[in-house]
């Protein structure tokens, strides 16, 4: 590089500065690609592919007041709801109407609406086994003490659903009601006979 002495004593540089390239490392590369496949594959598994159910969940007041949550009464029968889905609708349905040759109807059964709930807590705790008339129909019947696994509320809570379900309408029943059937019924073990239940009150 040639320098010659300007006018003023300066010392001039004949040429501009050069840049060189230079090539991206190749592990910068490297891990710019893992980067990639890392968020595309977790968008793959999290994402939820513009679902309904992630992107859209409500599409009205509706949707809203379903997803809410319960309190109260309406608590009490969305648990017995769960419950009954869970256990008794495999004999009885989810729509309560029964299974023929099976398990009767408990959508509209007398059983069921009766005004007092003193027999109702009987047939689930200790079981029941027998011709018995259910809505005009004849039924033999061979149920075990499905509700026997239940704490107090749990059962109340299932008998209360299906006293308020598929346009049933009947007041609900309370875990003092049944702890007090299951303290009468203390230490037995053998189904009812319908006929013996009917000696029952309502």
């Amino acid at each position: 590089m040639n320098a010659e002495p300007s006018q003023s004593g300066r010392v001039v540089l004949e040429t501009e500065p050069t840049a060189t390239g230079l090539t991206v490392p190749m592990w910068l590369i490297a891990a710019m690609l893992v980067l990639l496949f890392l968020g595309a594959w977790y968008f793959d598994a999290r994402g939820g592919w513009f679902e309904a159910k992630v992107y859209e969940p409500y599409h009205s007041v509706a949707d809203v007041a379903r997803f809410q949550p319960r309190s109260g009464g309406d608590a009490v029968l969305l648990r017995g709801k769960v419950l009954y889905e869970q256990n008794c609708a495999l004999c009885h349905n989810p729509d309560g109407m029964g299974k023929l040759a099976q398990a009767p109807p408990l959508a509209g059964s007398e059983w069921v609406l009766a005004a007092g709930v003193n027999r109702l807590i009987r047939i689930p705790q200790v079981g029941l086994a027998g011709p018995i008339e259910v809505k005009g129909q004849l039924w033999n019947l061979n149920m075990a003490a499905m509700g026997v696994m239940y704490p107090d509320e749990d059962l109340a809570a299932v008998l209360s659903y299906i006293r308020n379900a598929w346009g049933n309408k009947a007041s609900v029943v309370t875990a003092e009601q049944v702890k007090k059937v299951r303290t009468e019924l203390a230490g037995r073990s053998q189904p009812y006979a319908p006929d013996e239940l009917k000696k029952e009150a309502e």
